[in-house]
């Protein structure tokens, strides 16, 4: 989907925000609405069917995560939250509830941006495309195959399922629980160390130097992101 006529709603309690998200935002080509409550950001969602919502967890009737779970009981338009709460727990459970992404107040309008087109992009994919590729990443969904700038790279099956869910959320943080609830099972979704051996063998795999990772980027005490190796 591309930015022009993409419908972005703000959900967030203070003025000068919106003010500054609506400026920028609609001089990158994106079509406004705006809540100041999370009562009125979800009479707005059902109204307006946004393509991408803005979420301030701070909100003075909702909490950000009730408004997150609300939303997700019909709605799969990506939820950036945009909050001054920095501790690791809030952003694992506002992605955990749903979430897309998370950018932490005073945050550059340029990388929130970035992280709109990638949710966009994302949340326009029909689920079906066969390959997908992150810069010199490769992966060959029909044929379980991945290469690394042309060359196959040999994947244990777990190895495998890690990085496909990994590319097929590309851009998007995964958190430890989603990839160990995924990959493994419910009963496993608190083993982060299970993963933490199998992100290490996949960097030595496919990363050109994997103790400065280009492709599988950590986000600390939260889980990992794919990205196209830029």
């Amino acid at each position: 989907m591309n930015a022009k006529g993409a419908r972005i709603l703000i959900i967030d309690d203070e003025p000068p925000i919106r003010r500054l998200l609506k400026v920028t935002l609609r001089a990158h080509g994106y079509e406004l609405a705006e809540a100041s409550s999370g009562q009125e950001g979800l009479y707005q969602a059902a109204v307006l069917h946004p393509d991408l919502i803005i979420l301030d967890l701070g909100l003075p009737d909702l909490d950000g995560l009730e408004v997150i779970k609300r939303l997700r009981e019909w709605s799969r338009a990506p939820i950036i939250i945009l909050s001054v709460r920095e501790q690791e727990n809030d952003k694992i459970k506002a992605l955990d509830a749903g979430a897309d992404d998370y950018v932490t107040k005073p945050f550059s309008m340029g990388e929130l941006l970035a992280r709109m087109r990638v949710a966009l992009r994302h949340a326009a994919k029909t689920g079906d495309e066969p390959v997908l590729t992150l810069g010199g990443l490769t992966v060959d969904l029909a044929h379980r195959l991945v290469k690394v700038d042309g060359q196959e790279v040999k994947l244990t099956p777990t190895e495998y399922e890690i990085l496909k869910n990994l590319a097929l959320n590309a851009g998007r943080v995964l958190t430890h629980r989603q990839l160990l609830r995924t990959i493994w099972g419910p009963e496993y979704q608190e083993e982060t160390h299970y993963l933490r051996v199998y992100i290490g063998q996949l960097r030595r795999k496919i990363e050109p130097d994997p103790t400065r990772p280009r492709y599988i980027i950590t986000e600390p005490g939260v889980g990992y992101r794919l990205v196209g190796g830029e």
